[in-house]
Formats: structure tokens, C-alpha cells, sequence
């Protein structure tokens, strides 16, 4: 059982024809991994002995054969309802954004962003907004139509403080006009009855706990194949696991799921174990595992799990970045 062969309602192969060629829906993962990305900096430059052997893989394979090279978790979905226009619909922008627009972008051939979506305001969520501007229309005068954004109040009051200059609309006196991205901010509720549609596409809040202290956004969206995006919780109100659930009423088609450990537990995250249990209690079809550290291997953690889903009777797989998901939305 390999994900990466395996489309969700849909015959395509992942493999197969790229974003932009007339294909359906996809999903992208631009990004599978945690805070401080794959390979670790410290792996590299103060190398335990023996050496990390995934970070140490992670510099060797280009970006289509490397699963152990992981940016900040991020996905981007390919919008094409029934065979039409392709919509792009980026959810976080992070650290590593512009590193994600060099290797996924180019090799989808991606040619911009139609609306984006933040699940929260840290800097692995947020802190490529300021890249925004390379896949934007070139206008040295900001002369372009903003891009639709969409988050909620807590992070628009916190990303006011962390780019002023891409939140405020005029100019003071004086001022100079400096070419930046251009965003139109739309605040959304943490809710999971107060959808919002991005791009045509709805989507439903899923607030989770990211440590007691902090609410985090999941999303669930698709109409023909349901999914649910989580990609920052520690744990799952009771409100927020019933609507995923839906009481009952439908089977959800693909969890995208936090893991950042493979044992023990963490405040503000799943780890593998927690991760498996809440798998378990909402049965998907198919789960993919996302936010991993350097202590997961790609290919030997994914056979541990093969013998894990067939004993549970769920698909379960850990995602890798460049990973495109045909998807019947």
C-alpha cells in the first residue's frame, strides 16, 4: 500500500498528470513537516556520532526522490470542479514558503494563488506571507487585485503586529510606496457551523486545542469526498470531533492529521501514538500524517504503518512533501 499511487474518488494516479492540464482536483503537499522543518540545522552542523541518519539522507536526493526532506506543513489544494478552471487554494505560509514555490510550484506548474487560508498566526504558519508577492502579478506600484485571505480575528491582530505594512490599506504622508504583497484580510469564526467559501470551495472551522492555552483552526471541506485538514492540535474538543464525525452520517474520506513524535506525548501536538487513537475513534477511509520530525524515516516508518492499517482496517500513511492526491471535490 503506497499513498503516493493511490487517488480519493478519483481513478487518477498521484503520479500521473500534473496541476494546470485539465485533470480534476488534487491536493498538494507542499510541506509535511514541523516548526523547525527536515533536515535539522543541528543535525548538520554539531552531528551527533553516529550521524542522523535522516537528516543526513535529507541533503543527498533531489526534491522528487527525497520523502525525508520536509518544510513547514502546508497544503495546497487544486480546485477544478467538474473539469474546469483550476483554482488554487493555499492553506498556511510558512517559513519555508519560498523554498516550497521553487520545488512544488515549478513542478506542478502552479501559476499563482487564488485564496489562502491560515489555521493559525505562528511563524510555521505565517511567516512566508511577505513571499506572497512573487506569485502575485508584478506591479511596482501595488496596482494588482489582493488576494483573498482568510483567518481569524486572534491572528489578524497578531499578524497586524508582525507585518504592519502588509495590513494597513493607506499610506501616511510622506511615505513611500514599496512593492508588497497584496492581501485582502476576511475574518473567519472559529466555529464549526460558520462555513466560508474560498475559490468556490466551502469549508467548515474546526477549532482544536494546540496546547490548552491556544485555539488552532483544522478545516473540513468537499462535498463529493470529505476531508479534514488538522495540521496543529493536541487535542480534540468534543464539539469540533462530532461535527467530524458527523454523528455517524458519513464516513470521512481522508483525515490530514498531526503527528510530531513517534512516541511519548507532547503539550501542544499529537504525537504518534495520540495521533493512532484519534484515527481510530473517527475511522476514516484513509489518513495522512502530517508535521513530523527528524526521528520519522519515510519509507521504514511507512511499513510499520502498513502492518498498522491492516490490523485496523484503516489506510494509514505518513504524507511527504511534492505528494499530489487526485481528489473528487
Amino acid at each position: 500500500m503506497e499513498v503516493e499511487d493511490v487517488g480519493i474518488g478519483s481513478s487518477r494516479a498521484a503520479n500521473g498528470p500534473m496541476a494546470g492540464d485539465g485533470s480534476g482536483s488534487a491536493l498538494i503537499f507542499l510541506g509535511t513537516g514541523c516548526s523547525s522543518a527536515v533536515p535539522y540545522a543541528t543535525c548538520l552542523i554539531q552531528p551527533s556520532d553516529p550521524p542522523c541518519g535522516v537528516c543526513s539522507q535529507s541533503l543527498v536526493l533531489p526534491p522528487d526522490a527525497n520523502p525525508n526532506y520536509r518544510c513547514n506543513t502546508s497544503l495546497l489544494i487544486d480546485y477544478c470542479p467538474n473539469n474546469t478552471k483550476h483554482s488554487y487554494i493555499l492553506i498556511d505560509v510558512g517559513k519555508t514558503f519560498r523554498e516550497q514555490v521553487l520545488r512544488w510550484f515549478t513542478l506542478y506548474k502552479i501559476p499563482h494563488v487564488d485564496s489562502i487560508i491560515l489555521t493559525h498566526e505562528h511563524a510555521d504558519a505565517v511567516l512566508g506571507l511577505d513571499d506572497i508577492r512573487a506569485i502575485q502579478p508584478f506591479s511596482p506600484t501595488n496596482d494588482i487585485d489582493p488576494t483573498p485571505l482568510y483567518l481569524s480575528q486572534h491572528a489578524m491582530d497578531s499578524i497586524a503586529e508582525k507585518f504592519p505594512y502588509l495590513v494597513r490599506k493607506k499610506l501616511k504622508e510622506g511615505q513611500e510606496v514599496r512593492r508588497v504583497a497584496q492581501l485582502d484580510w476576511t475574518i473567519i469564526e472559529e466555529n464549526c457551523e460558520k462555513s466560508f467559501v474560498a475559490s468556490g470551495l466551502q469549508f467548515f472551522p474546526l477549532p482544536v486545542m494546540h496546547g490548552e492555552d491556544y485555539v488552532c483552526l483544522g478545516f473540513l471541506f468537499g462535498e463529493k469526498c470529505k476531508v479534514a485538514y488538522i495540521s496543529d492540535v493536541s487535542r480534540f474538543p468534543p464539539s469540533t470531533e462530532q461535527v467530524i464525525l458527523k454523528n455517524g452520517d458519513w464516513q470521512l474520506d481522508l483525515l490530514i492529521l498531526d503527528t510530531l513524535y513517534k512516541a511519548g506525548s507532547h503539550n501542544v501536538h499529537l504525537c504518534l501514538p495520540q495521533t493512532l487513537e484519534a484515527i481510530k475513534r473517527i475511522r476514516p477511509k484513509q489518513a495522512l500524517l502530517i508535521g513530523m520530525t527528524h526521528e520519522f524515516d519515510h519509507h521504514k516508518d511507512n511499513e510499520s504503518l502498513i502492518e498498522w492499517s491492516r490490523r485496523e482496517g484503516i489506510d494509514v500513511q505518513l504524507a511527504r512533501d511534492g505528494l499530489r492526491v487526485p481528489i473528487d471535490l
